[in-house]
C-alpha cells in the first residue's frame, strides 16, 4: 500500500491572533503557516493518535504550522529522510534510534518524548505471572528483540538463546503452544491474541520492570533546533496538546484522518489501543504527570545509555550530551488542558 499523507486545512488569510491566546504562545497576524513534514514510524494507529488529532482539530494551525503527516511502512526509511533533510521532524521508536545516529555522527536530536513506557511486553500464556516464569519456555522473537531487549531479559532473569525462535509477526505458533510466549506491543497485539485465541493473555510489560528507555521519541535535525528553535517549541506545545485532546477528550477527529490514512485500521483496533494507552501509562506517566506530556530527564537517559553500554551495543565514549535537548519539553504545558479536559 502507498504511503498516503494528511495537511492540515489553513485559512491563510484570515489569521488574527491574540498576542497571547489559550496556546501560550504569544502569536503574530497575518503570517503564513509553516509547511512542516512530520514522518511517523509505522502506519496510521492509535499509537499516533496525538499528532492526528493536532492536524484534525486545527490545532497545528493555531499554531501557524502547516503540518503533513508522511506515513510510515515496511518500505518507508524515514530515519534517512530525517539524516538527509527531506523531512523536517521524525517519530522515533525509542532510544535505540537515537544512539546509532550519534555513533554514526549523523546531526539529528531527540526533542521529546511522546511515550514514557515502552510499550514493548511479552505476551505469555495464563499461568505466566512474571518475566522470572519465562525460564524453560519458547520465546518467540524478532531479530531486533534479539539485539535489543533480549539482551536485558537473559541478563536481567537468566533466560537462555536456545529458548528462542524467530517471531514472524503471527500469532499462531503462540497460541498453539501453551508452553510458550511472544513479543507484542501492548496496544495492539493482545487485541489479537483475545479476538483469535479467545483468552486475555498475560502482559509483561518491560517498562514497569527496568527497561526504562523512551519510545516514540521526536527527532529534528540539530539544523532545525539552532536555527529555527520557535518552530521546534510551536510544533512540540501543538503535538503535547493534540495527544490531551486525543487522550482525554473526543478522538474521533484524530481516528478519521488515522482510517483515511490506513483503511485497514478498524474501530474497535483503535478503541483497545486507546484503552491500553491509558491503562499503561505509555504517554501520560512518571515525569508527564508533573512536567508535561512528552517529558524527558538526564537520569533517565544516562540510564538507559548505560545499560546498553553495558549490553555491548555501544562505545562508553558516545557524546550522551549531544542526542538530545530538554530545550522544549518539561515546562508543564498542556497540564491546564489536561485538567479541563478531565475535570481533575
Amino acid at each position: 500500500m502507498r504511503t498516503r499523507t494528511v495537511r492540515a486545512t489553513l485559512r491563510l488569510a484570515a489569521f488574527a491572533w491574540a498576542l497571547i491566546g489559550w496556546t501560550g504562545v504569544a502569536m503574530p497576524t497575518a503570517v503564513a503557516a509553516d509547511a512542516v513534514t512530520f514522518g511517523t514510524n509505522w502506519k496510521a494507529q492509535a499509537e499516533h493518535g496525538g499528532f492526528y488529532q493536532a492536524v484534525a482539530t486545527g490545532i497545528y494551525e493555531r499554531y501557524g504550522l502547516d503540518v503533513m503527516i508522511r506515513q510510515g511502512g515496511p518500505q518507508v526509511n524515514h530515519s534517512a529522510l530525517i539524516a538527509s533533510g527531506k523531512i523536517d521532524f521524525n517519530m522515533g521508536g525509542n532510544l535505540f534510534g537515537q544512539f546509532n545516529f550519534t555513533q554514526n555522527k549523523v546531526p539529528v536530536i531527540t526533542i521529546a518524548a511522546i511515550f514514557q513506557k515502552e510499550p514493548q511486553v511479552i505476551l505469555a500464556h495464563p499461568d505466566v505471572k512474571s518475566f522470572e516464569d519465562l525460564k524453560g519456555k519458547t520465546l518467540f522473537l524478532s531479530n531486533d528483540g534479539r539485539l535489543t531487549y533480549w539482551l536485558w531479559m537473559k541478563q536481567a532473569y537468566g533466560l537462555s538463546d536456545d529458548q528462542v525462535k524467530p517471531y514472524t509477526f503471527n500469532p499462531a505458533p503462540f497460541l498453539a503452544d501453551p508452553n510458550s510466549a511472544q513479543q507484542g506491543y501492548v496496544t495492539s497485539e493482545p487485541f489479537a491474541i483475545e479476538t483469535q485465541g479467545g483468552f486475555k493473555p498475560s502482559v509483561l510489560m518491560m517498562a514497569d520492570v527496568g527497561y526504562d528507555t523512551y519510545s516514540t521519541t521526536i527527532e529534528a535535525s540539530a539544523a532545525m533546533v539552532r536555527d529555527n528553535p520557535d518552530l521546534v517549541q510551536r510544533f512540540v506545545n501543538a503535538t503535547i496538546e493534540g495527544w490531551i485532546s486525543y487522550l482525554y477528550g473526543d478522538p474521533s477527529p484524530g481516528n478519521t484522518l488515522i482510517k483515511a490514512d490506513n483503511p485497514e485500521m478498524t474501530d474497535e483496533q483503535i478503541a483497545f489501543s486507546i484503552a491500553a494507552m491509558k491503562e499503561y501509562g505509555i504517554v501520560d506517566s512518571g515525569d508527564a504527570l508533573t512536567l508535561g506530556i512528552g517529558a524527558m530527564t538526564d537520569a533517565r537517559w544516562k540510564s538507559f545509555f548505560e545499560k546498553s553500554v553495558g549490553w555491548g551495543l555501544y562505545p562508553a565514549d558516545l557524546p550522551l550530551a549531544e542526542m538530545y535537548t530538554l530545550q522544549f519539553v518539561n515546562k508543564g504545558h498542556g497540564l491546564d488542558l489536561k485538567k479541563q479536559l478531565t475535570g481533575g
